[in-house]
């Protein structure tokens, strides 16, 4: 369901969206790892730090590692991150890291939409499939992946003692 102003489309983040978009998606990362119950918040935090600091250990001009902006016509309605892989991970398949439709935009199928263009970019730089990991208490988003035809690959789970 697509509102009126056009159809999605991705544009790359300048240096200065880069700057305020990534404190904000570690916290963002940080506070689903903490509702997980998998480890205290200090802890939490310090795991969302090292992993977005591995992930973009170059800042802005991290090799591999594409954040844009979703666009309808000339409004930001969200962000995506997509990794394409190097080295020795699997050379044809992508990861979805993040993707944030801002709440006012949100129930509009831009979520979707965001899907579908990364999937789009993916295919474009050689990729033959991909890959996310969406938090078990993220049940919009895990019927949002069901319905696009993303299958569990694997499965973590945890009892409290």
């Amino acid at each position: 369901m697509i509102m009126s102003g056009g159809e999605p489309w991705l544009r790359s983040v300048t240096r200065r969206e880069f700057e305020e978009w990534l404190p904000r998606a570690e916290s963002r990362y940080a506070e689903y790892i903490l509702a997980s119950g998998a480890m205290p918040l200090a802890q939490a935090r310090q795991k969302a730090r090292r992993d977005t600091q591995r992930a973009f250990s170059a800042g802005f001009d991290t090799p591999g590692q594409l954040v844009f902006r979703v666009m309808v016509g000339e409004e930001r309605v969200g962000w995506l991150w997509l990794a394409i892989p190097a080295g020795d991970a699997d050379p044809c398949m992508g990861w979805v890291n993040n993707v944030e439709i801002e709440g006012a935009f949100r129930g509009r199928g831009y979520g979707r939409a965001a899907m579908g263009l990364a999937e789009q970019e993916a295919r474009s730089r050689g990729m033959t499939s991909i890959g996310l990991n969406v938090h078990g208490q993220n049940t919009v988003a895990r019927s949002l992946y069901d319905s696009l035809g993303y299958q569990v690959m694997t499965q973590q789970m945890r009892k409290t003692l």
